[in-house]
Order: C-alpha cells, then sequence, then structure tokens
C-alpha cells in the first residue's frame, strides 16, 4: 500500500472513532451496551441469508452476459467471484473500476476468451452505474417524498451521477477511438481511465470489435446490480429490527444508498468513517436514536465489510 493510501486510511480511522466516541457519549453508553446485549440473534441469520443474495445477483450479471456470449461457466464458480469483487471495490476505491478489473483478469485465467471478457466488462459497467443512477434517483424520490431533501443531498447526487456518466462515457469513447497511443497524455493518466486503458490492452483489436452491447440484457443486468441495493437496504432495516428499531424499509432505502454514494466519493480505503457518518446522520434524521443508529450501522459494516474480509482477500490472491 502506498504511502499516501496509509494516511488516507489513517484519516478514515480517526473519523470512525470519533464518530463512535461521539455517539457513545451523546446517547448514554451504558444504552449503547444494553443494545449489544439485546440483539435479536434471529435477524443475524435473516442478515446472513440476505447478504449471500448480494453474491448471486452479483454473480448472476456475469453469468448471464457469459450465456449470451455462448459461454458455459457454472453460476456457483462466479459466487466466490462476486466476493472478491466486492472486497476489491471497498479496498481499493476506484470508482467500481477495480472490481471490474478483478473480475477480468480471473476470467481471463480461467481461459475466457478476450473479447467475452471485454463483453462481460462491458455489462458490468454499464450496469453498475445504470443501478447507481436509479437508486440515486429512487432515494431522492423518497426522501422528496418525505420532505428531507438537503441541499449537501442534491450535491452529493449530481456529484456521483455526473461521474457515473462519465465512466460508462469514458469506456465507450475509448471503444471507439482504439488505440490507446491516439489519446492525449492527460486522459491516459487519469485514475479511472488508466485501469481501463490497461484492460483494453490485452485484449486484441480483432476480439475487442465483437463486443456489443444487447438493451436487453443490460436492462436484465442492471436489475441484478440494483437487487444488490435492495439486499444492503434489507440488512440494515433486519439490523434495526434486530435492536427494536421499528422503521419503514423505505426511509432506511435512501440511508443506504447515499451513504454508499459519499464512501464512492470518498478517496479513504474502505469508505472508513465516511459511509459510517453518512448513515448514522441520515438514519437520525429519520428521528431513529443516534446509538441504535451507530449500532446498526456497525453491525451492516461488519456483514457487508469485514465478515467477507478475509474470503475476499483469498479470492483476489488466488485469481490475480
Amino acid at each position: 500500500m502506498k504511502k499516501r493510501s496509509y494516511k488516507q486510511l489513517f484519516a478514515g480511522l480517526v473519523l470512525f472513532f470519533a464518530l463512535v466516541y461521539a455517539a457513545t457519549h451523546y446517547g448514554e453508553f451504558t444504552r449503547f451496551v444494553a443494545l449489544l446485549h439485546s440483539i435479536d440473534l434471529s435477524w443475524l441469520f435473516v442478515a446472513l441469508f440476505l447478504q449471500l443474495g448480494t453474491y448471486i445477483a452479483l454473480a448472476m450479471v456475469w453469468y448471464r452476459t457469459l450465456r449470451s456470449a455462448g459461454v458455459r461457466y457454472q453460476l456457483r464458480r462466479l459466487v466466490p467471484l462476486a466476493v472478491g469483487r466486492l472486497f476489491t471495490d471497498k479496498a481499493v476505491p476506484s470508482g467500481g473500476i477495480s472490481g471490474i478489473a478483478f473480475i477480468f483478469n480471473a476470467l481471463r485465467k480461467d481461459d475466457v476468451p478476450g473479447d467475452v471478457c471485454m463483453r462481460v466488462m462491458l455489462f458490468d459497467i454499464f450496469s453498475y452505474y445504470g443501478a447507481y443512477i436509479l437508486s440515486a434517483t429512487g432515494a431522492l424520490f423518497v426522501l422528496w417524498q418525505h420532505n428531507d431533501i438537503h441541499k449537501w443531498m442534491v450535491i452529493v447526487a449530481s456529484i456521483f451521477v455526473a461521474i457515473a456518466l462519465f465512466i460508462p462515457g469514458a469506456v465507450l469513447f475509448l471503444k471507439q477511438l482504439g488505440a490507446n497511443d491516439r489519446l492525449p497524455a492527460w486522459i491516459v493518466k487519469l485514475p479511472r481511465v488508466a485501469p481501463l486503458l490497461a484492460l483494453w490492452s490485452e485484449v486484441p483489436q480483432t476480439e475487442e470489435r465483437k463486443s456489443k452491447l444487447r438493451p436487453l440484457l443490460f436492462v436484465e443486468t442492471t436489475i441484478y446490480q440494483t437487487t444488490v441495493f435492495l439486499f444492503d437496504t434489507a440488512t440494515l432495516w433486519a439490523m434495526l429490527q434486530a435492536l427494536g428499531e421499528s422503521v419503514s424499509i423505505i426511509f432506511v432505502f435512501p440511508c443506504l444508498v447515499f451513504a454508499s454514494m459519499v464512501a464512492m466519493l470518498s478517496p479513504i480505503p474502505l469508505g472508513l468513517g465516511t459511509f459510517e457518518a453518512a448513515c448514522v446522520g441520515l438514519l437520525v434524521m429519520f428521528e431513529i436514536r443516534i446509538e441504535t443508529a451507530l449500532t446498526a450501522t456497525l453491525l451492516l459494516r461488519g456483514f457487508t465489510l469485514w465478515l467477507p474480509m478475509l474470503p475476499g482477500l483469498i479470492v483476489t490472491r488466488m485469481k490475480i
């Protein structure tokens, strides 16, 4: 890990522990401890099944894309790759490009043809950002219905949507342009563009031209990617239920989506501190006690980040 990454991770840790300190002292510390002791364990098992659903939904994106290209690849072999993909996305903040690069290289290592890998990458990128735009729009609609839209939310959503449109647009531009040496130097050095160029260089030009987008497949894969958000939302809702907090899942959805956007825009590895602060702040906005909001968020992160950390690390080491 580079020196700059260590500094960013340290800043995230400081923010994370500052948030925990503030929440546990703003609310009664005894109340915070009591929440941990009163957790309904049955909801934790529900959360495990919901998180398994996220990996299956993500694996279905690649499974359907591979099938559309005539490549038979067992779904059960793709599910572990989904664990590695989600781990890579969180460990290396790159707007989702790092995870896509991992899948591309993993499939190439399994002797999947280059043109098929390119097709998987394209549908992954477009459906990934398509799902984010759909989720952001849905989150803003829920907040608008609840009369809780703030200026910072519109700014964050606008910046993110701009990025979500720029990256797929850059992909199409690069795909049409072809050779990397025809690009200006400043474009080649962009952090989101450089990994894409590295992937492009691994696929012969004759194979690259075979990759085409299919509207119906794009819609299907976008639905699968959106399902990941829904499963994560249900997981956060389940954590609130486990803590005895009765809240509509509709209001949990924008909390999860905006926290995810803030974490992705943050340069801090794992979105550490930024995700937690955004999620807790939004849950409190919906009149959930701060200590309950913090506990539910930490439990969610345990399922979505820390629990799959070791399996994700093992999978990435095996496939890179």
